[in-house]
């Protein structure tokens, strides 16, 4: 009998294999863009433009639950830079906003409560803090004054700086089954395996998703997004000819990846009024292909203004719930 193969990768293949398991996540894009209306947030906006009124990150992750999902992850800071939770680091955050909640501590303690796995996501273009870092947003800005390309980097102030705001967010609130690394391509590899490394120490049991951008995973960009221990596939389905090639060689070695569909419940990853739920037809689709070719998904759900997941997104979540009852998919 042969053995299974092992596998170079930090995390064997059934610890691995025991998060694919969990198959169906919640991703909640919620913070400064949800009030400034912009993605890709300037992050000049101050910090009390941050105002829910009826916040109730219980109701999140209620609804989370009651949809199927195993997971949720948390945008704990985008790229406006505003953090969702109190920062030693900087003062930009929700202690100084116009709703002083601890949105990342509210988000762990529901996820326990409520049998829910919780991940956090920060995000390495930041347009608040720069210590000197030119962004993707400048870079965009320059190109179109000057005429010819400009090509984002981070300085090692920055780099310290995401360094102890993620070492912050992993020693704070106890243990996190899933850390995302958006943007990864604008941090020099060392930086990104001193990253990686450093989360692994603090969340040995974390899997870490380094993002590497808007594909359907067939080609992995180990110059933009490694080390990693997942493969995303934003705004794609896996490749339909192959499946999610779980399998990968990297740099002479193998390893088992598996795969991470992220795509928003409607079309916009942050809450925009009139932006409604995509059919049923087709979340049914999202699903089942996603899961049928290999991969997890992680369906974003935005809050909106109030701190609420709107209705109509309610619904069509437990309603894609009965569809997959009904077709015997847990």
């Amino acid at each position: 009998m042969t053995r299974p193969e092992t596998g170079s990768q930090r995390l064997s293949t059934a610890a691995l294999q025991e998060w694919e398991k969990l198959a169906y996540g919640m991703f909640i894009h919620f913070g400064m863009s949800t009030f400034d209306g912009a993605e890709l947030s300037s992050g000049e906006f101050p910090s009390t433009l941050y105002a829910p009124d009826r916040l109730d990150v219980d109701q999140w992750i209620s609804v989370a639950r009651d949809a199927g999902m195993k997971y949720a992850v948390l945008t704990a800071k985008h790229v406006a830079g505003h953090c969702l939770w109190p920062s030693r680091y900087t003062d930009y955050h929700v202690g100084t906003s116009g709703c002083t909640v601890d949105v990342v501590g509210s988000f762990v303690e529901a996820c326990r409560k409520r049998d829910v796995m919780p991940g956090l996501y920060y995000c390495s273009w930041d347009n608040h803090h720069r210590f000197g870092s030119l962004t993707p947003s400048d870079a965009m800005a320059l190109e179109r004054e000057n005429h010819h390309p400009y090509f984002p980097y981070t300085t090692r102030e920055f780099q310290e700086f995401e360094l102890r705001q993620v070492e912050e967010l992993l020693t704070t609130y106890g243990p996190i089954g899933e850390v995302w690394i958006d943007i990864p391509s604008i941090l020099p590899r060392c930086f990104r395996e001193e990253l990686y490394h450093r989360i692994a120490e603090l969340q040995p049991q974390a899997v870490i998703m380094m993002n590497n951008g808007i594909c359907d995973g067939s080609d992995y960009p180990v110059k933009d997004a490694w080390p990693a221990d997942l493969i995303a596939i934003e705004r794609f389905l896996p490749n339909s000819a192959t499946g999610h090639v779980k399998w990968r060689e990297v740099e002479g070695k193998r390893y088992y990846m598996p795969g991470e569909v992220c795509d928003p419940i409607g079309r916009e990853w942050f809450f925009v009024e009139g932006d409604l739920p995509r059919s049923d037809a087709e979340l049914l689709g999202m699903y089942l292909i996603s899961r049928s070719r290999g991969t997890n998904l992680l369906l974003d759900v935005p809050p909106d203004r109030h701190g609420l997941i709107p209705q109509s997104h309610i619904d069509a979540l437990l309603r894609l719930r009965r569809n997959l009852d009904l077709l015997g998919m847990k």
